[in-house]
């Protein structure tokens, strides 16, 4: 449809221009017979039937411009609105291909490149879909159209008349070219800039933590000065754009009319031709302007659907053998599992086994670097092991649907993340439709309700980005409330409860010992406070199980639990 209404408005166009062109033949005409008219009323006549062609030809111009823009319209509403739709699609596929894949993904990539693909290569995509299209297709549709007519009334005449237009649109090329490479760099100092003032101001308190203000200052100056230097450059280049273009659009109507005026004289054309050939080229221009955009266009889109399809052609190895949507009780084994990440080559886990019921509870302890997360990650299938197998309710994990399996579990990371919204929503972003008793009880077993209490808007009060206006302690808290008003069957706890003191922890242990009954419970932590109490305790070193057993058989043998034991005792009396 939008290739018939470029067609349609062409026509519209062309058609005005010869009747400029009969007008001018028809006055002269005119003209020179009332000159031989003798008598008054005989030439009054004449004049009169002259100013009604004139004016007939005046409104049918008119009326072919309206409907001209009428089509315009209707070219811009099918082609434009279309490639706003191909954005809308983009955008959305590309955000549901990044919700799907697993978090290596995320490992290799950083956020920066992520965002710029959503936005700014789904944009050049867009540009080309759209205007660059459009205009493509209006410059061919109109070149042959008028090219055609006009090389069929003077061969000659157009080829003098067209011969600046080559050279018009080999400028416009490399101008815009260096134009868009200009840009390129703006857009790079722009997006430097932006990354350092992201990070100044989330990273304020450590900025004035070590009295780096006035270095900070320093370095957005430099990234402003260059941002500034690249903009001036860009605004010189742009400065000989329009100059350039002008002095050849009007060397075109110089060559129109000197040319022409010659044809005339030599009986080969008439004026009412120079008209109609000036009106073509003034049509031309734009067209033949164009095209070194389209082409710069062209380019920048292929590069930009390139990169996007390299994440539409990612694959994610985290799929389902069976796709099993079933509750699930709880049950949970390890065998011979081995983990070892791609992005580093570094073997996180280590034929590790296994194996803990529902209502049980396990604690797994050890010092950085051992691997508890890592088997975390493994229980909520955020990555696959390289050997070794994991079962949930007796079946591979493999077999269920991951995010089935991930509904039904609760992962309170060490690595807290809050999303800057109420601490209300924040709570209830697992499970929306929850209760204000629920939310209450799971804020109190996550001993967090006193807090909420003395703020002024309580459960309303909105947090800064990634929880900023909170302490460490209270944004675990909130982690720990958003993990338990899901209702899981399997609960894990990985660390998080580092940043509260002894005192705060017993009381959040003691408010979740009522919660743990049915389900599993995995606490990860590197203090022996977090995971006495566990019905079974792992000690792990380097990504190996090194101690096996409960509190009590543990301080009883010899080993890094029972070391530990008494180091973090014998801090705790000090």
């Amino acid at each position: 449809m939008g290739i018939a209404f470029v067609v349609l408005s062409n026509l519209f166009a062309i058609y005005p221009a010869q009747m400029v062109r009969s007008s001018f033949d028809l006055v002269a005409n005119h003209l020179s017979t009332i000159s031989n008219i003798k008598s008054e009323a005989d030439k009054a006549t004449a004049i009169s039937i002259l100013k009604d062609d004139v004016l007939r030809y005046g409104l049918l111009i008119v009326a072919m411009a309206f409907i001209r823009g009428l089509f315009l319209f209707f070219m811009r509403q099918t082609i434009i609105v279309m490639c706003r739709l191909i954005e809308f699609d983009q955008k959305n596929d590309i955000f549901q291909k990044y919700q799907a894949l697993p978090l290596s993904f995320y490992r290799r990539n950083n956020t920066g490149d992520l965002m710029a693909r959503i936005s700014e290569d789904v944009s050049r995509v867009r540009m080309y879909t759209g205007p660059a299209i459009m205009y493509g297709i209006n410059m061919l549709v109109l070149f042959v159209m008028v090219i055609g007519y006009m090389v069929s009334v003077s061969a000659e005449f157009t080829l003098y008349v067209l011969m600046p237009l080559p050279i018009l649109s080999v400028s416009v090329y490399f101008i815009n070219s260096e134009i868009q490479r200009r840009s390129d760099l703006i857009q790079k100092s722009l997006s430097g800039l932006s990354t350092f003032v992201q990070e100044a101001f989330s990273g304020i308190r450590v900025i004035k933590a070590f009295g780096r203000e006035q270095d900070s200052v320093r370095r957005f100056g430099e990234e402003s000065h260059l941002y500034r230097d690249r903009s001036i450059h860009l605004g010189n280049l742009n400065a000989w754009f329009s100059p350039a273009i002008i002095s050849l659009i009007g060397l075109s109507s110089i060559i129109t009319v000197y040319v022409g005026g010659q044809q005339v004289i030599a009986g080969k054309i008439t004026t009412g031709n120079i008209a109609e050939f000036l009106i073509y080229v003034n049509m031309l221009t734009w067209p033949v302007t164009s095209l070194g955009w389209v082409i710069s266009m062209a380019q920048r889109a292929s590069v930009s659907q390139t990169r996007i399809n390299e994440f539409l052609d990612e694959k994610s190895m985290i799929v389902s053998d069976e796709n099993l949507e079933l509750p699930i009780l709880g049950n949970l084994e390890f065998r011979n599992v081995s983990l070892t990440y791609p992005e580093t080559g570094i073997q996180a886990i280590k034929d590790i086994s296994f194996k803990v019921s529902p209502g049980q509870s396990i604690g797994i302890l050890g010092n950085t670097g051992s691997g508890k997360s890592s088997l975390a990650n493994l229980v909520c299938r955020l990555f696959d092991p390289d050997s070794g197998e994991i079962l949930v309710d007796g079946r591979s994990i493999r077999a269920w649907n991951p995010q089935s399996l991930r509904k039904q579990i609760s992962y309170v990371q060490q690595d807290v993340f809050l999303f800057s919204d109420s601490i209300r929503n924040n709570i209830l972003f697992g499970n929306p439709d929850l209760s204000e008793e629920e939310m209450l009880k799971a804020s109190l077993q996550a001993d967090l309700l006193e807090n909420v209490e003395r703020f002024e808007k309580q459960f309303e009060t909105v947090i800064g980005e990634r929880g900023i206006t909170l302490s460490g302690g209270q944004k675990q808290r909130v982690s720990i409330a958003r993990a338990l008003v899901l209702k899981p069957k399997i609960l894990v706890l990985d660390d998080c409860l580092s940043a509260v003191d002894t005192s705060t922890e017993k009381t959040i242990l003691n408010h979740l010992k009522e919660e743990m009954k049915g389900k599993t419970t995995i606490i990860i932590s590197h203090r022996i406070s977090s995971v006495n109490l566990a019905d079974k305790i792992l000690v792990m070193d380097e990504g190996c199980v090194v101690q096996a057993g409960n509190h009590e058989e543990l301080i009883n043998q010899e080993g890094p639990y029972k070391t530990l034991f008494e180091k973090q005792l014998a801090s705790e009396e000090a």
